[in-house]
């Protein structure tokens, strides 16, 4: 597929030629009302220069202004990224995450996916990393914990840091049984991770609340669920799943 959008390299090239041979042609287009008076000699001197002169000057024009809207695009879309990114992680910030949640709850892609799940992922005795090693490999922990969860999701799915040491993910047409399973490998690989500590090493842990849907639900009513059972998770022992599939309402 042809890229013409604003950051494409092609639109300046493209943009450029086709606004140099519309130069050209208003140019010669005013030139021809005095081709009749004037002999062969003249006629091509004018049509060399209308041709010419809108190439070396228009073109160069053309060519900057082009290539100046597309450094503005560039840097819009990448202020836009860092505006919606969680700086340690790189994963969606609070803000993004529920507004694009959000947004797919409202108007799913396509029909097949007004189901889905939530999960909410919370790092078990964060602090006590923090305090035992420090906030610089706290904060290695949750880089490592979110490309973990990334590398679990499908091209559609959203991950987000809501919190300190809190991630949520968005899993659209996925059913109860197969976000519990992606659930529970994240949790398996996260426990893969540790931490050194001497010859062995310091367990790093996850628990994992979830909600499972059907039908039209709104964001909040789903993080609450998912969140009742994150706390469900964390009082039976943290480093577990624990799902609840939300019923279809009555007819």
């Amino acid at each position: 597929m042809v890229d013409l959008s604003d950051r494409s390299k092609l639109r300046v090239w493209v943009g450029t030629i086709v606004g140099t041979l519309l130069c050209v042609a208003v140019a010669m287009i005013v030139a021809s009302f005095n081709f009749a008076n004037i002999d062969q000699a003249q006629l091509r001197r004018s049509v060399a220069i209308n041709i010419w002169l809108p190439v070396f000057l228009a073109g160069p024009l053309l060519f900057l202004l082009l290539s100046k809207i597309r450094q503005l695009a560039i840097a819009h879309e990448e202020m836009a990224v860092l505006a919606s990114t969680d700086n340690l992680t790189a994963v969606l910030n609070r803000g993004a995450f529920t507004m694009l949640a959000e947004a797919h709850l409202a108007q799913p892609l396509e029909p097949f996916l007004v189901g889905g799940s939530l999960l909410v992922i919370d790092v078990d005795h964060f602090k006590v990393v923090n305090d035992r090693y420090g906030h610089q490999t706290g904060d290695e922990v949750l880089r490592q914990i979110a490309i973990c969860i990334k590398a679990k999701l499908r091209a559609t799915d959203l991950i987000g840091r809501i919190g300190g040491e809190e991630f949520a993910v968005f899993l659209p047409g996925a059913s109860n049984s197969q976000a519990e399973a992606i659930a529970d490998r994240i949790r398996r690989d996260v426990i893969d991770l540790g931490l050194p500590e001497g010859n062995a090493k310091h367990p790093v842990t996850v628990s994992i609340g979830g909600t499972s849907f059907q039908e039209k639900r709104s964001y909040e009513q789903l993080f609450k669920v998912a969140d009742l059972c994150l706390y469900e998770a964390k009082g039976a022992g943290r480093n577990q799943v624990k799902m609840m599939s939300l019923p279809k309402r009555a007819a």
